[in-house]
């Protein structure tokens, strides 16, 4: 049910999903928005899923090692109860949250939110991950970014494991994962 104030704010808000491979620059290009609305004086709050530390407990980092502050969360359910006051909610990591990541975003940019999320739009077997292909579906804006292919330079769409364990999620960097094209990849 939505109250009056959102009335006023529906269709002012959007949801943009970055997707790609590991190493592409999904992260990198997540934190670019976020400080670019920053700058712009918007208020912004960033969310991660609890479960990836690799780099930091509670900020999201790139490769590049670029960063900003955000809040880890147990699941997707959590954001809606944390963005009182906000202009733009930037979701990163985004495959690894639940199922109810596209309500949340939805309900989210309904009330005139910027949603910005960026996350892996296939697991290392070529298949679609988790939330994203249900937010692909339903997102305004759309960025592919790609890695370049470690064995063959080009285009890279796939995250290839390197490391041998039949989990959906394991975390991990370059000592477990790869960048690779499809050729390369099949």
């Amino acid at each position: 049910m939505f109250l009056e104030k959102d009335i006023n704010n529906i269709g002012r808000g959007w949801i943009e999903v970055i997707c790609g491979s590991m190493f592409s620059g999904k992260t990198e290009e997540l934190i670019r928005r976020l400080k670019r609305a920053k700058i712009a004086k918007q208020r912004v709050e960033i969310f991660k899923p609890a479960i990836d530390t690799r780099y930091d407990e509670e900020k999201v980092v790139s490769h590049d090692e670029n960063e900003i502050i955000s809040t880890p969360v147990p699941s997707s359910s959590n954001i809606l109860l944390m963005t009182n006051d906000v202009d733009v909610v930037g979701v990163d990591e985004a495959q690894f949250f639940d199922s109810e990541l596209p309500h949340v975003c939805n309900e989210l940019a309904n009330q005139g939110i910027r949603v910005i999320v960026a996350g892996l739009d296939m697991d290392f077997k070529g298949k679609p991950f988790g939330p994203i292909p249900a937010l692909l579906s339903m997102a305004e804006y759309i960025t592919k970014v790609h890695a370049i292919c470690v064995k063959c330079g080009g285009l890279a769409n796939f995250s290839n494991r390197k490391i041998a364990s039949d989990k959906l999620v394991v975390l991990g960097e370059t000592e477990s994962y790869e960048p690779l094209c499809r050729s390369c990849y099949f």
